[in-house]
């Protein structure tokens, strides 16, 4: 066996923790825990330190340079001309020390009627650096440095003065392996193509005699092909999510401003039959490896969008573990003057499907060129590599640098 076959399964491993990072359950739970499977699941890490402080929510939030990831369609509807975000994440700190995600997005307003944008962000996530001896040979290493990246470009526009829609097409890359020239093995990377489609509503209602702002939003992202690893033997589904949102904002007074948000997210992944399920009823263990077997293959050939309409039904535990597969963000945001903020939220996903469960907390600053913004995460399930991640984002603002450029 070359050396790549032995360490693919540790770097899977460590990717895979590393990005969804379930906390581990009791033993006597173990049997219970399922998670939904995909590939590149960096892409599901939140990149800016706004939703992170919230809880990982931004469906219907105001727009920002960052929208990108929550909700494209909000760009339509944003106050400035343009912005461009520069996002920075050590994760996993409390295990290593070189595992990151970095960002950058940005939108750009089109035509004098203020109706549509282009957008575009690119991300780039890190594993650190892995030092491995060829097998039979301790004087000769190699350094391995896999990472995942994504590129996209976006079009959103208003289909009216309270709705507008967006879509995104993005490239994808996954490169967890390397050449071993012992063995004349060649590893690639896996690339894949995907898609996003959103909607987002506004509207403002007068309460009392206060002017609100009640917004709603949903986004399909990364809705494209399998990304396959190690020649094309290990297709995986990318990671297609359901996120659906709602933000009500309401005036504490004069300039004191407070936004109350939640999210709801739900894969749209088939779940990955496990042998467990086939040996109930009285089956053979024959029968029920390879009913076990049939189920597997199955999986591995489906389509993307037949595993889009499957995932809503086929969890073995029915209903009741299909609705486990929904995770919650509860946030809220308060600010001054829209230059000063303060944020907090809890993230929730049921002990079956991963267990993340956090706090997040944050706070902004924003003067006419640019905001800087940091969130801080404290994990309320035991042992979880999660807990105090750090986020910072840097926004400049195209309006604000046009403004100081023009006074000079």
């Amino acid at each position: 066996m070359n050396l790549y076959a032995k360490l693919r399964p540790a770097i899977l491993s460590l990717t895979l923790g590393a990005m969804a990072a379930p906390v581990a359950m009791a033993d006597s739970n173990k049997d219970d825990f399922n998670p939904v499977q995909t590939g590149t699941n960096s892409l599901n890490i939140a990149p800016d330190a706004r939703g992170a402080s919230m809880g990982d929510l931004g469906a219907a939030t105001d727009p920002d340079a960052n929208s990108q990831y929550w909700n494209p369609s909000k760009y339509a509807f944003a106050y400035s001309q343009g912005a461009v975000a520069i996002n920075y994440t050590p994760w996993l700190r409390k295990l290593v020390n070189d595992i990151f995600l970095a960002d950058l997005s940005g939108y750009w307003k089109l035509g004098s009627g203020d109706n549509q944008a282009i957008s575009a962000s690119l991300r780039y996530f890190s594993l650190g650096e892995v030092t491995s001896n060829y097998p039979g040979d301790t004087q000769a290493s190699q350094t391995l440095n896999p990472y995942e990246m994504s590129f996209d470009v976006g079009y959103s526009r208003k289909l009216s003065e309270k709705f507008s829609m967006g879509v995104v097409f993005r490239y994808i890359y996954s490169d967890l392996g390397f050449s071993d020239s012992y063995a004349g093995d060649q590893s690639a990377g896996a690339s894949a193509f995907s898609a996003d489609i959103s909607g987002y509503y506004t509207t403002y209602p007068i309460i009392g005699r206060n002017e609100c702002q009640w917004s709603w939003g949903w986004n399909i992202s990364n809705i494209g092909t399998k990304i396959s690893y190690n020649h094309g033997e290990n297709p995986a589904f990318l990671p297609t999510n359901l996120r659906l949102g709602t933000t009500f904002m309401f005036p504490l007074a004069d300039y004191h401003n407070l936004a109350l948000s939640v999210d709801a997210n739900k894969l749209l992944v088939p779940t990955r039959p496990r042998l467990k399920d086939f040996e109930a009823d009285g089956k053979t263990e024959l029968d029920a490896e390879r009913d076990y077997n049939e189920a597997l293959e199955n999986w591995e050939n489906m389509s993307p969008i037949t595993g889009i309409f499957k995932s809503f039904t086929d969890a073995p535990g029915g209903m009741s573990e299909e609705l486990k597969e929904i995770t919650w963000s509860f946030g809220a945001e308060y600010s001054y003057n829209q230059q000063f903020f303060l944020r907090a939220g809890y993230f929730y996903e049921s002990a079956m499907k991963g267990n993340r469960q956090y706090f997040g907390i944050g706070a902004g600053f924003a003067l006419n060129v640019l905001r800087l913004d940091a969130s801080y995460m404290l994990a309320t399930a035991q042992t979880s590599p999660l807990d105090q991640t750090l986020r910072f984002t840097l926004t400049f603002d195209m309006d604000g640098l046009k403004e100081l450029f023009g006074r000079r």
